[in-house]
């Protein structure tokens, strides 16, 4: 069951309308065929890697240091890729808040279900493990298609956006709850839900932290997985979805759950953890979400891989607040 909706009239003053006219651009690039997407996809992917700043110069890092046998050329071209995977996962968040049912299931192959059906007839749930990816909320509007299904979200900071993105995930998600909302979690678990989780993005603060490895280099990584398998007594089950070729569409990929999960080290389990994301990336490594400073590391507790980067956007977030 959703949370009550902000009426939309409350976001008519002027400062929305940027949003609402980026809004309607995107539902009307949701309701192209699937070609056509594909297009405009590679050319909004191209507008980006022209006016990319920052984001750009983080996602060169971090692909410098994730694939240093690429060399400099490969990893250019594995950098316009990605920005390529960007544009198409706009009009993709736009096809999973506003595509209808038939046209999702045109679009996709499922594999492995077979482990989410043996998960909910154990009647304990499961959480549904994957990483932020580009294809991330349409994996998710796939996967909601086939079972009931909650979802983990970050809010977003503008009230408009923040309004219809939750609108759109609870379109097809039994629940919609934000990251913090922990006992909405461990409640859905034990209602014999499915939560979708992904904990791979930076994180350094409070217990549910430790700086493992991803790609050989030393990232903050959440732990809290382990944490929620126990309280919830649920299965991990990783699920992948991946941007086929050309006009393909896309295969939903559903693995058996982590054998022996959660371990007696938190740590050692996220580590676990990091090595299939890394996996999974080496097979399409274009469509991960490199924008982010994945391997960021606090203080004294490590190098600080971004340098003027990493102070150039602590300026920015100072400026806005």
């Amino acid at each position: 069951m959703g949370s009550e909706q902000t009426p939309l009239y409350r976001f008519l003053a002027p400062r929305f309308w940027p949003l609402w006219l980026a809004l309607g651009v995107v539902r009307l690039l949701a309701a192209l065929p699937f070609r056509a997407q594909r297009v405009a996809g590679q050319a909004i992917g191209g507008l980006a890697y022209l006016f990319g700043g920052t984001r750009k110069a983080i996602a060169a890092r971090n692909l410098e240091l994730a694939f240093p046998e690429l060399g400099a050329a490969g990893q250019r071209q594995l950098l316009r890729r990605h920005f390529d995977s960007l544009g198409m996962s706009v009009i993709e968040t736009g096809m999973c808040w506003w595509a209808s049912d038939e046209r999702i299931a045109r679009l996709v192959e499922v594999n492995g279900f077979e482990h989410v059906e043996a998960a909910l007839a154990a009647g304990h749930g499961g959480i549904m493990l994957t990483g932020h990816f580009t294809t991330l909320d349409l994996g998710g509007r796939f996967l909601t298609r086939l079972a009931p299904v909650s979802a983990m979200y970050r809010p977003h900071r503008n009230p408009l956006f923040e309004e219809i993105m939750r609108r759109g995930r609870e379109r097809s998600a039994r629940q919609a709850f934000v990251k913090s909302d922990v006992r909405a979690m461990i409640r859905a678990l034990r209602t014999n839900h499915l939560v979708w989780y992904a904990p791979d993005q930076a994180h350094q603060r409070g217990k549910y932290s430790a700086v493992v490895p991803l790609f050989g280099i030393p990232a903050p990584t959440n732990t809290a997985t382990s944490a929620f398998a126990r309280l919830g007594k649920a299965p991990v089950i990783p699920f992948f979805p991946v941007r086929l070729p050309g006009a393909a569409g896309y295969r939903l990929e559903i693995l058996p759950p982590l054998e022996d999960f959660p371990g007696a080290d938190p740590a050692a389990d996220a580590e676990r953890i990091n090595r299939l994301l890394e996996e999974r990336i080496r097979q399409c490594p274009e469509q991960y979400l490199w924008v982010h400073r994945r391997f960021k590391i606090a203080g004294a507790e490590g190098e600080d891989h971004y340098g003027p980067l990493a102070r150039k956007r602590k300026r920015k977030r100072r400026s806005s607040s």
